[in-house]
């Protein structure tokens, strides 16, 4: 697996195996099975694990991998991992947060990571009437310093306030964006910064959580109740997009190229986003080993210029989504908010 420098000195696959779908609503995990799905995932070159303090069980299940293997870590049979993990503070909190709260999440993770440094970090806020997040952001930086946090990087932040914690001296490695053919809000204004300051992306809902796939071509619109929240989350941003018609169209398109290249869908979708400015990679929510030969198949093409043009045909057709960078889902009021979970680090 093709492999992204993003710091000198340390690098990471351009696959990135997710973690959302192994927390808690997102069916019964077999753990088992898990563990060793990780080790094959490892074994073909995606070493890169995306996780949170908020996923369920997550960082304990990452954690309990690195242990039963630590053997043939050491032994060098299996290559280093990198380990993305999250500080998402609960909403209910972001009024009164301090230092100490911070350095607790960050320990807790440490503990359940199994680590002694967390190789990246990616700051969450979510309502920025709260003007805490240049302080926590400075608090993380402050545990950066101490050794308790490689790299610091960000998630679903919109472009002023990503340019606000650089001016207040915070050491940005990585964005966190959903970005996808049904998404591309970070274009507006946010690549600009993004090549500007060296931030690359790591990309999730690339696949729109499964609708950018063979699956859905030709398949009536799914009705509500969605098997999980990730389903009902990218349906949304089908409306957005334009509706379920035009997402068909766009579904047929990605059908003719993706037999030209003897691939399905979904990599199509994912070599669309490997492609664009400053994504360094895709972070996938694969459940098990049996998505890997897929995964590896991206590694053997490239979308050419009549692709790009076929594809923008569709795309140029888009109404939405719009507006700053998950503007959208960070209102409570609104249909994108209210399948969201703001307080999932209560006790």
């Amino acid at each position: 697996m093709k492999r992204i420098e993003i710091r000198p000195g340390y690098s990471i696959s351009q696959v990135i195996k997710g973690g959302w779908h192994l927390a808690g609503g997102h069916g019964k995990i077999d753990e088992t099975k898990a563990l060793e799905d990780m080790r094959e995932f490892v074994k073909a070159g995606i070493t890169t694990f995306d996780c949170a303090d908020i996923y369920t069980g997550v960082e304990e299940l990452i954690g309990k991998f690195r242990h039963k293997y630590q053997d043939e870590f050491r032994a060098g049979d299996l290559p280093p991992i990198q380990i993305h993990t999250k500080y998402v503070p609960d909403y209910a909190a972001l009024a009164t947060l301090k230092k100490e709260d911070t350095e607790k999440i960050i320990n807790r993770s440490l503990k359940r990571l199994k680590v002694e440094q967390l190789d990246l970090v990616q700051f969450a806020w979510w309502d920025y009437q709260f003007p805490g997040y240049i302080d926590t952001a400075l608090h993380l930086s402050e545990l950066q310093k101490s050794g308790k946090i490689r790299y610091i990087g960000i998630t679903n932040f919109d472009t002023q306030r990503i340019q606000e914690l650089i001016d207040a001296g915070v050491k940005i490695t990585t964005n966190q964006v959903q970005y996808s053919l049904l998404d591309r809000r970070v274009e507006s204004d946010m690549t600009a910064l993004a090549e500007k300051y060296n931030i690359p992306y790591l990309c999730y809902g690339s696949v729109a959580g499964g609708f950018l796939s063979d699956r859905y071509l030709g398949a009536p619109d799914p009705t509500q109740p969605h098997e999980n929240r990730s389903l009902t989350k990218y349906r949304l941003i089908i409306d957005e997009f334009g509706g379920y018609d035009l997402f068909q169209e766009l579904l047929q398109t990605l059908r003719i190229i993706a037999d030209k290249y003897h691939v399905d869908i979904a990599e199509i979708a994912c070599q669309y986003i490997l492609q664009k400015p400053m994504v360094a990679a895709a972070i996938v929510g694969a459940r098990n080993s049996k998505h890997l030969n897929s995964l590896k198949k991206l590694d053997g093409f490239s979308l050419d210029d009549n692709d790009l043009k076929a594809i923008a045909n569709i795309t140029s057709q888009s109404k939405g989504p719009h507006g700053p960078f998950y503007e959208l889902e960070r209102d409570k009021t609104g249909k994108h908010g209210a399948i969201m979970k703001y307080n999932l680090n209560e006790t």
